[in-house]
C-alpha cells in the first residue's frame, strides 16, 4: 500500500526537463520540430533548467562583449565649425550646385514648371490683399453742455507685404450739420522693417478751406505694442505742420479691450486763418473701452480731453471759444 502511494509522488517530483516533448506537435507542424520562436527561448532565464546545464555568468559576459568590439568608426563626431580653416555655418557645399537649378525640371521640364513657380511666388510674398479699417466712428457729447459732435477716422490699403497703396480720411463736425474739418490722404507705403512702413503722398483738405499738402510719415508698431502714426504736412501755402497719434490695446478679456490714445499736433509757424500758432497746437488724450462682438465689429464708450495749448489757446479765447473740454464718446470700430 505504501509503495503504491510513492509512485504518484515520484511522478510529480520529476523535473520538467525530464519530460518528453517529442509528442508536443500541436504547434510545430507535422514534422514535430518546434517553431523558431520557441527554439530560441531562454529556458535558463525562465528557470526550466538546472544550474549545471546553464552557462556561467562569465561566459554570458564574454558573449556580450562583442558589442564592445563593434566598429564605431562610422560614428564620426560633428565637424568643429570653430576650428581654424573650417567652413562657416552659412557656407553651401559645392555639391548643392550640381544638377539643375530646380530639381523638378529634370522630371517635368523647365517649360512646364515655370508657370507653377510664378504662381508660387505670387501666393507666397507677392500676393495682393486689402483691408478697410474704421478706427473711429463716434459721437462726442460735451461734459459741460454744448453741441454734440461727431468724428470719423478710417483708412484702407491694398497691396503686398512690401509695397501698398494707402487711403486715409478723417474729420469732425457737429451733428447739427456743420462740417468743421475734413481731409483725405492718398499715400504710397513701403515696408522699411518688420514693424514699420514709411509713407509718402498727398493730402487734400476740403474743409475748413481747400488746401493741398505733401505728406511724409511713418506708421507701425513701436516697442511695448504701441501703434504709432506720425506725419509731416507741407501745404501749398508753405505751412509745415505735424501730427502724431499713438494708441495701445490692453486686453481685459478676449473680447473686452481698453485703449488709451493720445494725439498731438504742432505747427512750424502761425497759421491765423486756421486759428493756429507756432508750436504745439493741440493735445487730445483719451481712453476707449470696446467690446468685440466679433473681431470685425466692436462698439465702444470712452472719454477724451481736448486741449488747445499755448498761443493757440490764446487765439481760441480771443474768438470766444473754450480751448479745453471733456467729452463723452460713443462709437464703433470695425474692419473688413
Amino acid at each position: 500500500m505504501r509503495f503504491s502511494l510513492l509512485i504518484p509522488a515520484a511522478l510529480i517530483a520529476t523535473p520538467i526537463y525530464a519530460q518528453d516533448h517529442a509528442g508536443h506537435t500541436g504547434h510545430a507542424g507535422h514534422s514535430g520540430h518546434m517553431p523558431q520562436a520557441e527554439s530560441e527561448m531562454d529556458h535558463c532565464a525562465m528557470g526550466h533548467l538546472p544550474p549545471e546545464q546553464c552557462p556561467s555568468k562569465n561566459d554570458a559576459a564574454e558573449n556580450g562583449s562583442d558589442h564592445q568590439q563593434m566598429d564605431h568608426s562610422a560614428h564620426q563626431s560633428a565637424i568643429n565649425k570653430t576650428a581654424p580653416g573650417a567652413a562657416p555655418e552659412s557656407s553651401v557645399p559645392a555639391r548643392a550646385f550640381e544638377g539643375p537649378r530646380h530639381a523638378a525640371d529634370a522630371i517635368w521640364g523647365e517649360r512646364s514648371m515655370a508657370p507653377s513657380r510664378a504662381q508660387l511666388a505670387r501666393e507666397n510674398g507677392g500676393m495682393k490683399t486689402g483691408m478697410v479699417l474704421i478706427e473711429r466712428l463716434e459721437a462726442r457729447i460735451p461734459a459741460e453742455g454744448g453741441e454734440t459732435g461727431y468724428v470719423w477716422d478710417a483708412q484702407g490699403w491694398y497691396g503686398g507685404d512690401i509695397n501698398r497703396f494707402v487711403l486715409k480720411t478723417e474729420g469732425e463736425g457737429e451733428l447739427s450739420g456743420e462740417l468743421e474739418d475734413a481731409e483725405v490722404q492718398a499715400l504710397y507705403s513701403r515696408a522699411i522693417g518688420a514693424f514699420w512702413d514709411v509713407q509718402a503722398g498727398v493730402r487734400i483738405d476740403p474743409e475748413p478751406d481747400t488746401r493741398t499738402h505733401l505728406v511724409l510719415g511713418v506708421q507701425g508698431l513701436a516697442p511695448y505694442m504701441f501703434h504709432v502714426d506720425a506725419a509731416l504736412f507741407l501745404s501749398d501755402r508753405g505751412d509745415l505742420t505735424t501730427r502724431i497719434e499713438a494708441e495701445y490695446d490692453q486686453r481685459i478679456t478676449q473680447q473686452l479691450i481698453l485703449q488709451p490714445r493720445i494725439e498731438v499736433e504742432a505747427a512750424a509757424r502761425d497759421i491765423p486763418e486756421r486759428g493756429l500758432a507756432a508750436g504745439i497746437t493741440k493735445v487730445e488724450p483719451g481712453v476707449r473701452l470696446r467690446y468685440e462682438i466679433v473681431p470685425e465689429f466692436a462698439p465702444y464708450v470712452g472719454l477724451e480731453y481736448e486741449a488747445k495749448t499755448f498761443a493757440t489757446a490764446d487765439l481760441a479765447r480771443a474768438e470766444g471759444e473754450d480751448p479745453t473740454g471733456l467729452k463723452f464718446l460713443i462709437g464703433l470700430r470695425a474692419w473688413f
